[in-house]
């Protein structure tokens, strides 16, 4: 009996959207509003998902509440209330666009759930942009 569960978070953080070897017009061009050079936040909604079997005698496929410390102690305590650009090393050569958060969380993740489950990661920047990975 294969089963999903989810984990809803949330984390605020701010960021700088630009392509380092593109010329500054050529950021602002592109990136618009999303290039400001004092940068912008988002409060962020994510959902982690966890596809497995039912372990028969728990009842789980994942305790939630373990879930849950994970995302916060592998991911979220990096990026809650930071500058994404300045304050994390995962995004310092990275564009911090809401792929690649999405990609980087997912893989701070990945090795803590067990390899046989499935982890997916959505990631809403606003109510109505969202990404997820793997897609």
């Amino acid at each position: 009996m294969t089963v999903s569960v989810f984990r809803q978070e949330h984390f605020n953080a701010a960021h700088r959207l630009e392509n380092a070897n593109w010329a500054q017009d050529e950021n602002a061009a592109f990136f618009g509003k999303c290039n400001y050079p004092n940068y912008h936040g988002h409060n962020y909604e994510l959902i982690v998902q966890v596809t497995g079997e039912v372990d028969p005698g728990t009842g789980y496929v994942m305790d939630m509440k373990k879930l849950s410390d994970l995302i916060w102690e592998k991911a979220l305590h990096k990026f809650d209330h930071k500058n994404l650009n300045l304050d994390t090393e995962e995004f310092k050569t990275l564009n911090p666009s809401a792929e690649n958060i999405a990609v980087v969380i997912h893989d701070l993740l990945r090795p803590h759930i067990a390899s046989a489950n499935k982890l997916k990661i959505r990631l809403y920047e606003t109510p109505r942009n969202f990404v997820e990975y793997p897609a």
